[in-house]
């Protein structure tokens, strides 16, 4: 009787499937590889920024500082600009994100609603516009003639609306019930109540990852500072402060003429223990520790928006 027990045991047993263990095996692998060399040059960054610069350049420093110091930190947060800079940089991120997320949204269902006969026209206008760039200088001219220039508004008038983000948010907007909205009208609600109390609140994880670009890329721009408020120390950004620190450091760490030693003298940077690679990685920490600190908040709304909204039913 055990011997038949022990049989039937044996015969129910399921037998060992090589090919789901072998499948995870290297889909897992080349998962953890991929992890170590998008991780590894942050954190290789970081034990620069934390390493002496004249001992930074002989190189072979991997994830950990071989000579802990941060003189870096000190240099690139102790000039007097930064502090200032740091402000003008986060009122232009809320600036741009709310005027953005407003206008682009406000368009947006306009286009989304059926009944508006320029709908199509609109939007392929808009569309045109993802394609052809009339470059830099009609650009500043433009922005020139409208007054802009040497203005906060620069920062953001611009931008109030985006192409991709107008396309993102339609879409998602079209896929919400009509009955919604039918049922709005009956008990007579308008357009802008509708779009208000109705649509904007269905579209959070959608508007959601959208300032979350829109953050992101009005964070890391320089370019507009250095087109438009170059002079206007009042008005100058973050980004623009540390790449110029950076400039300064790097002319100064190269020559050693006159001129560069004013440069980096007036950025406050000293060439005892920092030098331009050190102070490189500080800025580039300095720069992303905001991002990577607002990021974890928005993180679980930026895969699931960008779904909703680019995928039309």
């Amino acid at each position: 009787m055990a011997s038949i027990t022990r049989t039937k045991a044996q015969s129910t047993k399921k037998p060992i499937q090589l090919e789901p263990i072998i499948f995870h095996t290297i889909n897992y692998s080349v998962l953890a590889f991929l992890c170590v060399i998008m991780i590894y040059p942050m954190l290789n960054t970081l034990a620069i920024s934390f390493n002496e610069g004249m001992d930074a350049i002989r190189g072979g420093i991997r994830i950990w500082p071989r000579a802990f110091t941060l003189q870096n930190f000190v240099t690139v947060l102790g000039m007097h600009t930064i502090f200032d800079a740091f402000f003008i940089s986060v009122y232009r991120v809320i600036a741009q994100v709310i005027s953005n997320l407003l206008v682009t949204s406000m368009l947006a269902y306009a286009l989304s609603r059926q009944e508006y006969v320029l709908r199509r026209f609109i939007t392929v206008a808009f569309v045109i516009t993802m394609y052809i760039n009339v470059g830099v200088i009609p650009h500043f001219i433009l922005i020139r003639g409208l007054g802009l220039t040497n203005t906060f508004a620069v920062y953001w008038v611009p931008g109030m609306i985006s192409a991709f983000n107008l396309i993102i948010i339609r879409t998602y907007m079209r896929s919400i019930s009509e009955s919604l909205i039918e049922s709005a009208r009956i008990e007579g609600a308008g357009d802008f109540r509708i779009y208000w109390q109705i649509v904007m609140p269905l579209c959070k994880p959608t508007l959601a990852a959208i300032a979350l670009f829109v953050a992101v890329g009005s964070w890391n721009d320089w370019f507009t500072t250095f087109l438009f408020n170059p002079g206007n120390q009042a008005l100058s950004t973050l980004q623009f402060e540390l790449t110029r620190i950076l400039a300064a450091a790097m002319m100064a760490g190269q020559g050693g003429q006159a001129e560069a030693a004013a440069h980096a003298a007036a950025a406050g940077v000293g060439l005892v223990t920092v030098t331009a690679q050190t102070l490189r990685a500080a800025i580039t920490i300095v720069a992303a520790v905001p991002i990577l600190v607002v990021y974890p908040f928005v993180q679980r709304y930026f895969i699931h928006g960008i779904q909703l909204g680019g995928v039309k039913e």
